[in-house]
């Protein structure tokens, strides 16, 4: 039984499929723990791993991991527009954050790889997440283990499309590819205090993460892509140890139904439209969105489910205008896994995270993108170009941009394009069985037993 410690931080979207993964580990006979923040642990453990403490919460650190998001490509712990951004001041400020937010998680990246390594029992293989290998690097040789990094997202340099937070907008093959080595160079800017810091603390020599990082490049270590050949195929000039290997599916309970007051919502009526926007906040204006999203239902003539999300979405403001009770033609709901939800709805609307984008593909049913920053718009367009989705409304032109009735007639008639389309459904059905057919959680398993094995 092998000791394998999994860490990964940020936001619901960055932690959620590292527990199908682990699960999988768990049943082929790992030891496996899952390192992240303290509002996940519940997650953790309902998937019988154990859980390991990572310090910072994802809420408070949000405007600043978007910040990192923006300048190195790790797009898995994106978030919304912050109003400092874009003045010189504002930025050095988000960087500021941004480094002590990196600080904080080398010092328990290492806390929760050593736990137990006095008595014999510390970690004997790391996995890592984009947000954390650039720290877990330096644990890996320090401690003498391998590590295998697992990224949700397309984040090594290519000609085939430049860094996804560059919105998809494409540089040319050699832009691109600049601006790929230009996006690994910012990163390892990023984590430069604190990969020193953390290699003072572990007894390690001084080098930059950029010499350790273009050492594990040079010595051909695994990395294993967590997401879908069907929106995004490997690009043909990555060396051969970049691999895609396919979605990593969040983990619930085998047996897991949809809460009764959903199953009697869905029951009296047509499927219904989801929308919902995870861990993107509204910058204190859920209530105006929540009404926004509601009256572009009720025009577009279909029945909704909100997910009231970081945005806060509510079918109850405080204008009395809106739905109160599942018997309305509208309803609210908490977390809810997406793999139970979503193939009972007609559309879901999203922010477009990679896991969301991915969700809905696998259900088999038409997409809104309501992209907010930094990868989100590079998914959405991938999404359009399968025939799957309308073309993106960005959130920022519904909430910013445009005037309140404009907006609710851009998002309305999206929803009767996404919901009056049955090309739109059949192309979204043929990409649902070709998901079906992957096994992302398989090939970790796979690569694992590689690595001990080596």
């Amino acid at each position: 039984m092998t000791k394998i410690l999994i860490t990964a931080a940020g936001s619901y979207g960055d932690i959620a499929p590292y527990t199908g993964v682990g699960a999988r580990l768990r049943a082929a006979g790992h030891e496996v723990a899952l390192a992240t923040h303290d509002t996940y642990a519940p997650l953790v453990r309902a998937a019988g791993l154990e859980f390991r403490r990572l310090p910072a919460d994802p809420r408070t650190h949000h405007t600043h991991r978007s910040e990192h998001a923006e300048h190195s490509g790790h797009a898995e712990h994106a978030g919304p527009e912050s109003p400092e951004r874009g003045t010189p001041t504002g930025k050095r400020a988000l960087m500021r954050r941004a480094a002590t937010f990196i600080k904080e998680l080398g010092d328990g990246i290492a806390d929760a790889a050593q736990q137990g390594a006095g008595t014999g029992t510390g970690a004997e293989l790391l996995l890592l997440s984009a947000t954390t290998a650039p720290l877990g690097r330096h644990l890996a040789e320090a401690m003498d283990i391998p590590a295998l990094e697992l990224p949700l997202t397309p984040n090594a340099p290519t000609g085939d499309f430049a860094p996804i937070v560059s919105g998809g907008r494409s540089l040319g093959r050699w832009g691109n590819r600049a601006a790929g080595r230009l996006s690994l160079r910012i990163i390892d800017r990023l984590y430069r205090d604190a990969a020193h810091e953390l290699r003072a603390r572990l007894g390690l020599p001084s080098a930059t993460p950029r010499t350790v990082r273009r050492r594990a490049e040079a010595e051909g270590r695994p990395v294993l892509h967590g997401f879908s050949e069907v929106l995004v195929p490997r690009p043909g000039d990555w060396p051969s140890p970049l691999t895609v290997v396919g979605n990593w599916w969040p983990w619930h309970a085998p047996d897991a139904e949809l809460p009764p007051v959903i199953r009697d919502f869905l029951a009296a009526g047509p499927p219904p439209v989801f929308i919902g926007f995870g861990s993107m906040a509204a910058n204190g204006d859920g209530e105006r969105l929540s009404a926004l999203a509601v009256q572009a239902l009720r025009r577009a003539k279909v029945r909704g489910i909100l997910q009231s999300g970081w945005a806060g979405l509510t079918t109850s403001p405080h204008d009395g205008t809106l739905a109160t009770s599942p018997t309305d033609d509208i309803l609210t709901i908490g977390e809810v896994p997406h793999a139970l939800l979503f193939p009972h709805m007609s559309a879901v609307v999203h922010h477009c995270g990679a896991g969301t984008a991915a969700a809905g593909l696998r259900a088999g049913v038409p997409t809104v993108p309501v992209p907010v920053a930094a990868d989100q718009p590079f998914w959405a367009a991938r999404l359009a170009s399968l025939g799957v989705a309308s073309t993106p409304v960005p959130f920022k032109e519904l909430t910013e941009e445009l005037p309140p009735d404009r907006a609710v007639a851009r998002l309305a008639h999206a929803l009767t394009q996404a919901t009056g389309a049955p090309a739109r459904r059949d192309h979204a059905a043929a990409a649902a069985r070709r998901l079906a057919a992957e096994d992302g959680a398989g090939a970790v398993v796979h690569a694992v037993q590689q690595a001990l094995d080596a």
